[in-house]
């Protein structure tokens, strides 16, 4: 989200960022609480995005377009008030307690961050797909590769970070790991990933800041990222890219939407077809993989499919087919205006 609001103020759009009070941002800022409810030990999180919306009505008629990244909280507001706006979701969407939420609100305007996230709630308001992206060049490809596999994510086990070890040891190359261990997935770092990081190839890392994800991606031979759940974007990926990385991944969810399968990675279904790929990793181009990243998953591509998604709806336009295909050729881009 800070890279969207900072590249449409940088393509000369008046924005206005309703985010924690430490956002650092070019935009407008409207603090809904002090710091990040995430390094903010609040107990009910829930309190903060009512605040923030009841900030967003206060000053709704300040803004053109109003683009909300809060799932559906806001639903009823923004029916009711027949607001300008659109919704990005980030989450999962095969959840059962969905489908009656998503039949009682078809109508809002909501856009996927792949084709594969969506599948769940075909008849839902699709505005159209739009993928992350990133400045070109917060991450830049290394010219002499390390060699060993790396593993970037969360430690909960449906990242895969058990299949990521046995990768490593069948194939005897190094795993270097960098992953938080959230409060939620702690008993299942202690009984089941702690043992295993007890080899002589496996290096626990622990958390890294985006600072250090240039070395780190940047130094592996591939990256890992054997997934065992339906990954709406899985954003270590486009990292991998821009650092010219390849990817040996599983095909959950957006999986084979973002590796050319032989161009920019490998996708594959066991450990041992992961082995195999790894033993031709020198088959790909790591040039090629930091070319589809500057092609597909930069932050300007991203601002101006979300500009021609507002454009639109302000228009009322119907909706298209997915939007994120690296081709600007389709795109009308809409003049400055005032955008939140």
């Amino acid at each position: 989200m800070s890279w969207l609001t900072e590249e449409l103020v940088r393509l000369g759009h008046d924005v206005t960022l309703f985010a924690s009070g430490d956002s650092l941002t070019t935009a407008r800022l409207v603090p809904a609480c002090r710091k990040s409810l995430r390094l903010d030990k609040c107990i009910d999180h829930l309190a903060h995005h009512i605040t923030l919306l009841q900030q967003v009505l206060d000053q709704k008629d300040d803004f053109d377009f109003i683009h909300f990244h809060i799932d559906y909280l806001h639903y009823p507001l923004s029916r009711r008030e027949q607001l300008a706006h659109a919704t990005t979701l980030h989450g999962r969407l095969d959840l059962p307690d969905l489908v009656p939420l998503y039949r009682s609100f078809s109508d809002m305007p909501v856009i996927s961050i792949s084709d594969a996230q969506r599948a769940p709630l075909p008849w839902v308001n699709w505005q159209g797909t739009v993928y992350h992206g990133m400045p070109e060049d917060a991450l830049r490809p290394r010219t002499d590769p390390g060699k060993y596999l790396a593993f970037l994510g969360r430690t909960s086990p449906e990242k895969g970070l058990l299949e990521a070890i046995e990768i490593a040891k069948k194939v005897d190359m190094p795993l270097k790991i960098a992953a938080k261990v959230d409060k939620a997935d702690l008993e299942y770092f202690n009984e089941c990933i702690k043992p295993a990081l007890n080899h002589p190839l496996i290096e626990f890392v622990g958390e890294i800041g985006f600072g250090e994800k240039n070395e780190f991606l940047g130094n592996a031979a591939a990256l890992l990222f054997p997934i065992d759940w339906p990954e709406p974007f899985g954003i270590v990926l486009i990292e991998a890219m821009a650092c010219g990385l390849p990817i040996v991944a599983y095909p959950f969810g957006s999986v084979p939407e973002l590796i050319e399968d032989g161009v920019t990675g490998f996708v594959v279904t066991n450990i041992d077809e992961a082995a195999r790929a790894i033993r031709q990793l020198d088959t790909i181009d790591r040039a090629t993989c930091r070319q589809s990243f500057e092609q597909r998953f930069t932050a300007k591509r991203m601002a101006q499919d979300y500009l021609a998604i507002y454009d639109r709806i302000l228009k009322r336009e119907p909706a298209s087919l997915t939007l994120s295909d690296g081709d600007y050729s389709w795109m009308k881009l809409v003049s400055p205006s005032s955008t939140t």
